[in-house]
This record gives C-alpha cells, structure tokens and sequence, in this order.
C-alpha cells in the first residue's frame, strides 16, 4: 500500500487500484484529499497493473462536501479543478462508491467519474445555496447533462439531497450494490478493460436538446421559485448558470460558473449565510456541559393540552415514534384536538410526504385521557396550558405529586417566570421551559429554558432531544419573553410608537418586508390574533389595539384588524377606517405627528432589537450572540442572508447604531433608547458582537 498523503492511500487489489480516503467525520475535500486524489489517479492511471480505479472514502459517507474553513483563504495545494481533470480524462475507468452523502464538492467529484455506484440509504445533493453560494467545481453544467435542466434546477435551487433510488432513476448513479466495497470492486472488475470510450459528463448532450425546445422553461422556474427566494442573490446565480448549459460550450459554462462562484462567494449576504451555518451548530454548545454529560432516555411523552400548541407539539414525538399521553379536561376538547392532528398529518399525505398507513401508526401512538394520573409513567411531561401563572403553577403542584422520579417536567411557556413555575415542585432541578413556536409541528426554533435549577443532565438530555424531534434548539436563561419574544416586544413598543407619531401600519410593514422578514409586526399581530392576551372585561379604548378589538377587528380570523383581508385569499389591503383611528389617537394625546424616512422607519425597528439583545447578553440570557441570531432566523423569519441582528449589527458598525441610539434618545427624550452597557462597552473597546461568539 503507498501513502500519498496523510489522507489518501492508493492499494492495487485484484488488478483494481483502490483510492481511501480517510479524512473524517465527513472526509470534506481538504487539501491532502485534493493532493491525494490527484497524485493516486495519476499513479494509478500509470501503474500497467491497475485496469480500473475505485475511489472508496472510510468511515460513514462519501465526501460530504468542501471544507469551509478554506473560504476566503489563499488557495493551497491541488485545485479541485485539477483533480476533476485528472478524473475525467483518466484512460482507465474511474469509479466513485458511495456511501452517506455525496454533498457540493463531493457530488461534483463524483461526477467526475466515469461511473458511480452506491448504497440503497446513499444521498446525493449540491446543497452550496445554504451558503449563499453556487455549485463553483462544474455542478451547475455536469448535473443539467446528467438528471435534466429542471431536476438539476430542483437540487441546486432547493438544496435538498435526494435518494439513491431517484439518483438510479435519473442516471445520477449505475448501480446500486449492498456491500460498498465488494459490490464497487465487483462493478469495477466489469467495466474494466472493455476497451469502449469512457463516459464523461461533461459531453451528455440529451437532456440539453430536450431543454431547448421548452423556450418557457426558465421564466416559469423563475416564477415559481420567486416567494421563497426572495432577497436571495445565489438562486438566480444558479439559475443563470444553468441557461449557460444551453448556449455555451462546456468550458465556457465552467469560466462563467467560477466568475458567478467568486462574486458570491465575496458578498455579505454569503458570508451572513455561512456565519449561520456554523451559529446554529455552535448553539448546541454548551459551555459547562461538557459533551459527556450523561442523558437519559425519553421514551414516552405526557403531553397536558391537546389545543393548537399540545398538538402541534405532541406531533414531533410521534412522527419520530415515541408514544404520547395527551390530556385534556373535556372530553370535546382531546377529540377535537386529535382530529386537528390527524387532519394535519393528513396533509403529508395529500404531499407525498407519508402514507395514510405511516399516519395510521403515528396516531395509535397516542393515547387520549381527561386524567392526569395517566401521566405518572411518562419519562416527560410538557404542558401546553393558558399563558396564566396562576394555573401553570396549580398544573405543577398537581404533576409533582403524580410524576415519577426521575421524569422531566417542562413547561410550554412563552414568557413566563420557569423559576417560579419550578418553585412549586418538590424536583425543580428536573423542570426547565421548552418553548415551541407555533405552528409547532413546522417551526424548527425550540428555546430550552435553563431555569436556576435545571441539572445538567436534564438539559443536556432535551437539548439532544430537541435534535431528535427535528427542532434547532437554543438555551436560554430565564427572564420576560426569553430571548425571542423579550426582543419582539421591543421592535413592538417601537412600532406602535412609529404610528402615533406619523407614519401607518403598512408603511412600517412594508420597510420590515423589504428588509426582508416574511411580514411586519402589524401584519403579524394579525396573523396571531389581536386578542392574544387583550381581556375585553377590563378593556377601556386606552390603546388602538384595544379599540379593533372591542369593535370586532380581531385579525385575520375575523378578516379585520390592522388591515382588511379578503376572506378567500386572505389577501391584506389598508384600512381608511384604522387610518382615521390612528390620526384621532394621535390629536387625543397630544401629538404632533411627522413624516419618517424608510431609513428610519428600519432603524427604529431593528435598532432597539440589537439593543436589547445586548442587553440579553449583559445579563448571561444568552450564551453568545450567535446564538440570538438562531433564534431569529428560526423562530421570527430573519432571513439568513442578513445572519441574525447581532450579525447584521456589525455589519452597520457598532459605532454607528450607538450613535443612532443616542440621537433618538435626545430628539425622543425618551429612555426607551438608553444604550446597552454592553453596546458601549464593544465600541469603547473597538470589538463586535462576533468576537463574543
């Protein structure tokens, strides 16, 4: 056996020379990949006694990918350009076996093989969008050729790795083998020596042709596509990179594709995407919980509530087939309840996303009672009860003495005070808030709240939980709204203030829109309903959200709130009626109203967010700033390509959004503005929030 690095071993077996690469956990294209596979093809290619060449990676899966520590540095050692090259133009058959994932750089080394073989459980994906970047080693002109314009389209756009079966079907692969290394040399030892042309990708023609004559195709991906890429610069990147398969020849689409690639790759809004990538593997870390600590294992759920939030919630652990005891106080409450999630998974069903059988098993699963005694053999139990203390705090009396030992109590609690709630137990070190967003069978944020006495062991146990039932999950300490809401309702504050003193409700949408969050405060507070926490008993006209409400303008559920909605589409539309309501509040308190810039519509609106997640900082509610960052984009809709606001707070300056700060603090001579200590303290020391990471 040679060692051509520390990385690559080349070993002639059987008249087949066999390339391993060791690079672990996910054998990423490092430099020793690069120089070992460049200097193992062309040795083995040179070597009479090789007749074909089998590239096999150790461990569990093919290469996963570049290596992302190398963006933005000075390249070193072999191109993957070279090593494609060297590949492709082998006069000996190259084949690549896959096992695990063949992700951007691996998939595209991979097409570089004249053949491919792999596993049934093998996935195959160029998901580079994620960061902000495109496919930059001839993905965006070797896929088209292989699976179709608008198949590659789909998995470079899309970023979502597909299976082993439409990668057979697709031509992606040759065969599909059930021992990687066996069936690899067995494929290799049939085509080696044939004497026939070796197949190179790069000159399929056939779905180009087909591509051709559909002179619609691109406009129609385009509008398609337009909603969810919206804002994103890597989606149209792609998409031009791919029109480049149909007039130009295939080096000057890989020229064209590297040009794209750079430009990318140097913009903000990519280094704000793969800032996130690493922010949200970072948030599993926690700093006094070493990986080592012991867990336990949760093998049954109770869940209390089977409302929108119990559902929602108890669907997680079911799809991953852990058995749940719902309960409700009334019996037309857990029917209804349960209907609503059948309903719901009845839609994966209708999207080809699970079968009636799969929703069949997941919802015998559950089983329904109206006592809370049936809980007591759960491993946890979460409640999903009214946002009120006073029964929060009675339904945990009631769990203390019905829980087993050693069962994790959680509440479902979006604001609320853990401690307080954990005081009434005689185990507070076994409670602790998982806070899920609704929908919480979709929304992937989970804030895990670490109260005073969480262990952490129990913490340490829902966090990889969390993992498991899909979620991303963030600590966070105990304080009002946690990390998430607690600065929400800050841009809130700031947003009702914004239209007393001269602008309207979808004038402030739509500078939030713009900036890229799926919908602005207003539009969302009629998404989630006015009269979340409004009590029309004590109601008395003192705010303009109590004003719609008792006048039946509740939100999008009464198809009136800030805005009118059309009761089919839901489509939103100004109201001159909320106009009126807002001018007269204004008269009535005493304000002169002006007119506000878009400029300082945002900054208004972002400013006292980054405020405030200083001031989280400040206090340990969060364990670094990054951290903020995942929630937001998680929990709130901050679009990646922007970071997060602590990301986005240094891409301003720190110095300039204190600045600002103190210059509405002066013009407003309001304390709502008060800079973090924290804030000032980053900007007296000429640091950002990323060298707190």
């Amino acid at each position: 056996m040679a060692v051509i690095t520390d990385m690559v071993d080349l070993n002639i077996q059987d008249g087949i020379a066999v390339l391993k690469i060791k690079n672990p956990p996910v054998n990423a294209l490092s430099k020793g990949v690069r120089d070992g596979l460049y200097e193992g093809v062309k040795q083995a290619n040179a070597d009479d006694s090789a007749k074909a060449i089998l590239i096999i990676c150790v461990g569990r899966t093919y290469i996963a990918g570049a290596d992302i520590k190398e963006f933005g540095r000075p390249p070193q050692g072999t191109s993957l350009f070279d090593v494609h090259k060297e590949m492709e133009n082998a006069s000996k058959p190259v084949i690549s076996t896959i096992q695990g994932t063949a992700l951007g750089g691996g998939l595209e080394t991979a097409l570089c093989s004249h053949y491919r073989v792999a596993v049934t459980s093998a996935k195959f994906g160029l998901p580079e969008v994620h960061l902000g970047i495109l496919p930059g080693a001839g993905g965006t002109q070797r896929l088209p050729r292989v699976v179709g314009v608008e198949k590659a389209l789909n998995m470079m756009v899309g970023g979502k790795p597909v299976n082993a079966k439409f990668a057979l079907e697709n031509g992606l692969i040759d065969e599909i083998v059930d021992d990687l290394f066996e069936g690899g040399m067995a494929f290799a030892k049939k085509v080696a020596g044939k004497g026939e042309v070796l197949p190179k990708v790069r000159d399929y023609d056939e779905h180009l042709v087909v591509a051709k004559a559909d002179t619609e195709l691109f406009d129609r991906y385009r509008k398609k596509i337009a909603r969810k890429t919206r804002g994103f610069d890597a989606p149209e990147a792609i998409i031009q990179c791919v029109e480049d398969t149909l007039r130009l020849s295939f080096d000057e689409g890989i020229k064209a594709e590297r040009n794209r690639f750079m430009k990318l790759v140097k913009s903000q809004k990519s280094e704000a995407q793969r800032y996130y990538f690493f922010a949200e593997r970072l948030a599993n870390k926690i700093p006094d919980v070493p990986k080592d600590t012991p867990t336990i294992p949760v093998n049954s759920l109770g869940m209390i509530g089977a409302g929108t939030m119990g559902g929602g919630i108890s669907m997680n652990f079911v799809s991953q087939g852990i058995p749940v005891v719902i309960v409700e106080h009334e019996q037309e409450a857990l029917d209804r309840g349960l209907a609503v999630v059948r309903s719901n998974f009845m839609r994966g069903v209708k999207r080809g996303r699970v079968t009636e059988e799969q929703v069949d098993q997941m919802m015998s699963l559950y089983k329904p009672s109206l006592n809370l005694e049936d809980l007591a053999d759960c491993d946890m139990i979460i409640e999903a009860v009214f946002e009120l203390m006073d029964i929060k705090k009675e339904v945990f009396t009631k769990l203390d003495g019905i829980a087993k030992e050693g069962a994790i109590l959680a509440t479902n609690s979006s604001a609320l005070d853990v401690d307080e709630i954990a005081s009434v137990t005689k185990r507070p070190e076994w409670v602790l808030g998982t806070h899920f967003f609704s929908p919480a069978n979709i929304m992937r944020l989970l804030e895990v709240v670490r109260a005073e006495k969480t262990s952490k062991t129990i913490l340490a146990t829902v966090m990889g939980l969390s993992k498991k039932i899909g979620k991303v999950p963030v600590v966070s300490g105990v304080c009002p709204g946690f990390i998430g809401n607690r600065i929400l309702f800050k841009r809130g504050e700031q947003a009702n203030k914004l239209i007393l003193e001269g602008t309207m409700p979808w004038n402030v949408d739509d500078v939030v829109y713009d900036f890229g969050l799926p919908m602005g405060p207003f539009a969302m507070a009629d998404l989630a309903g006015l009269d979340v926490g409004w009590d029309p008993r004590i109601s008395k006209s003192q705010t303009i959200r109590d004003v719609l409400c008792e006048n039946g303008r509740r939100g999008q559920k009464t198809g009136k709130g800030y805005y009118n909605y059309d009761p089919e589409t839901r489509a939103k539309t100004p109201d001159e009626g909320v106009k009126e309501l807002i001018l007269e509040f204004s008269e009535k308190m005493g304000i002169t109203r002006r007119e506000f810039s878009k400029e300082e519509i945002l900054q208004r609106c972002i400013y006292p967010m980054i405020n405030e997640g200083a001031r989280i900082l400040e206090e340990g509610m969060s364990q670094r700033p990054s951290d903020i960052d995942v929630v937001w984009v998680n929990g709130y809709g901050w679009p990646t390509y922007r970071g997060g606001p602590m990301f986005y707070a240094d891409t301003v300056g720190l110095e300039n959004v204190l600045a600002k700060l103190k210059e509405f603090q002066e013009k407003d001579q309001d304390d709502f503005w008060q800079p973090s200590a924290m804030l000032e303290k980053l900007v007296s020391d000429g640091k950002n929030f990323r060298d707190l990471n």
